[in-house]
């Protein structure tokens, strides 16, 4: 059951910064009984990649899926502006701009890449010549795809999956764009061209929670850094001073 905070608490408008798209506030979250997030609060700016890192099993696709509402929440408040969706379904969600690229991509590998980046709009119900446009904007931004749309998507190689799943997500222009593991599975210099991608989205001002364990990556492109353990999180910074503190290193984030 989804719980809401003190009803006398402060106003959403008040909890937001001007700056600030998404602000989940003591959000807990599970499956059944199992509770795996507990009360647990982070916030992201316009234009700022924030990384989720922490060992497998602490809790980073269960926060993706619940701020997604893929997920009920047990309690708390998932902040989009000044909505609160919390218990709202995924499809709501999706429709007022927040969008995820869950880890495994979700692809319909039975369906052309053109189909599959065309369920991309299909939230925000873009259409017509507007949908033959966002197809184009996509084409060019991955290039990979422009040759490949009448493929079917379990044909494309594992690169260009996590291309299309990318590309699906951006077809309804997101404000926030949460990303569960996006180099899961691929070859390094196929990593390398997924960051590249992540780091040019950033500078369109959309919002980015990227959830990834290749902890390196992930804090070189990104601005700030939330270390999850056990369903909280345990410490906040700059990712650059993650990068260069040995103790947090190898307390945290399990590098040398």
């Amino acid at each position: 059951m989804c719980k809401p905070l003190n009803p006398f608490a402060r106003p959403i408008s008040e909890l937001i910064p001007h700056s600030v798209v998404l602000k989940v506030v003591n959000l807990s979250s599970g499956y059944g009984v199992l509770r795996v997030i507990n009360r647990l609060s982070l916030r992201v700016q316009k234009g700022e990649i924030v990384a989720l890192v922490g060992v497998n099993g602490s809790g980073k696709t269960t926060l993706l899926n619940t701020i997604a509402g893929l997920i009920r929440p047990m309690e708390g408040r998932i902040l989009l502006g000044d909505k609160d969706l919390a218990c709202l379904p995924a499809e709501y969600i999706a429709a007022k701009g927040l969008t995820l690229v869950p880890e495994g991509r979700g692809l319909f590998s039975g369906m052309s890449v053109r189909d599959n980046l065309c369920l991309g709009g299909y939230a925000k119900n873009i259409k017509g010549a507007a949908l033959s446009g966002r197809l184009d904007d996509m084409c060019e931004l991955f290039p990979a795809l422009k040759d490949r749309m009448d493929e079917y998507a379990g044909n494309l190689s594992g690169g260009q999956q996590q291309m299309l799943a990318l590309a699906r997500a951006l077809v309804g222009k997101p404000d926030v764009l949460l990303l569960d593991e996006p180099s899961t599975g691929l070859a390094p210099i196929l990593v390398s061209e997924v960051f590249n991608c992540i780091q040019r989205l950033k500078q369109s001002g959309m919002a980015i929670i990227l959830a990834e364990q290749n902890v390196q990556k992930a804090l070189n492109v990104s601005d700030r850094a939330y270390v999850m353990q056990t369903g909280k999180i345990v410490l906040e910074d700059r990712a650059d001073h993650l990068r260069q503190s040995e103790e947090i290193r190898k307390a945290y984030l399990g590098m040398e």
